[in-house]
């Protein structure tokens, strides 16, 4: 009696598993490496499946409770679990078909009660619960979901132009705000200034006049006990022309006017005398 065995030897590559059956019927499976298969006995590898990360695409169109039509891209990350891949083998023939209905069927639950607003706000609780369905639908189905990201929010073409109209409307108010702020702070500190250089300007003229009266009073004092015989008066109205005169000699030298019309003889010169005294005076008893 003789025994024959035939064996055949496959390799399963690195992040797949293979599914080995045995006159058609589910058998083990082969995670990687290589492994021997009798054929004689009926074993052979029904077929392979990868355990990497895959991503999905799902477009999604619904309405918001604002009675907005958006579209929603939702990208599922989602991978075999090795421990299961027989019921992923052989419980589903198309796992991104029935994911998509899933999502499809979540979404179109939740945004409905949403406004578009809050939808942005809360985009990431809208993932949640997609991620919450999908878990508890597909492990039975010897899927894994890792991630769903909701990736972007597309309104209506004619809402986004609205919803940025608002935005620059608001814009312009808040720049026009800022800049009427603005310009009352300028104005406010422009008055302020003024304010502050003419009573600096009064002060120092003040100052100014208090020392021309200091001074001619020291100078009639001086003169009267240099000449004797001199009374205040007779000092006050010497000075007081001299000043006069040089006032005018310093009106021609600088001012452009090439001709100065005064009041000339001994008459005129008493009333200078006078004029410029009482001036004095009335400013000296007004800084009191």
């Amino acid at each position: 009696m003789v025994s024959a065995f035939f064996l055949f030897c496959g390799c399963v590559e690195q992040a797949n598993v293979a599914v080995v059956e045995k006159w058609g019927r589910f058998l083990r499976l082969a995670e990687p490496g290589l492994h021997f298969f009798n054929p004689c006995a009926g074993e052979f590898v029904a077929g392979t499946l990868s355990t990497r990360v895959q991503s999905l695409d799902v477009r999604v169109e619904t309405k918001t409770k604002d009675n907005v039509f958006v579209h929603l891209i939702c990208t599922i990350q989602y991978r075999v679990v090795k421990e299961n891949a027989d019921d992923a083998y052989y419980e589903l023939q198309n796992p991104q078909q029935q994911i998509q209905s899933y999502v499809f069927d979540v979404v179109r639950a939740i945004v409905p009660r949403m406004e578009l607003d809050n939808l942005f706000e809360q985009k990431n609780d809208v993932a949640k619960a997609v991620l919450e369905e999908l878990e508890k639908v597909m492990s039975d189905y010897g899927y894994s979901i890792e991630h769903i990201l909701l990736v972007d929010i597309i309104p209506d073409a004619a809402v986004r132009k609205a919803m940025n109209d608002i935005n620059a409307a608001q814009r312009l108010q808040l720049a026009s705000v800022y800049k009427g702020e603005a310009e009352k702070i300028h104005l406010v500190k422009k008055a302020e200034g003024e304010s502050e250089a003419k009573y600096l300007s009064g002060v120092g003229i003040a100052k100014q006049r208090q020392a021309i009266t200091d001074g001619l009073r020291e100078n009639i004092l001086n003169f009267s006990h240099s000449v004797s015989g001199t009374t205040a008066k007779e000092v006050m109205d010497l000075i007081m022309v001299t000043q006069y005169f040089d006032t005018i000699k310093e009106l021609g030298d600088n001012s452009k006017n090439t001709t100065v019309f005064i009041p000339h003889g001994p008459g005129h010169v008493k009333d200078i005398g006078d004029q410029i005294r009482n001036g004095v005076m009335e400013a000296s008893c007004s800084n009191v």
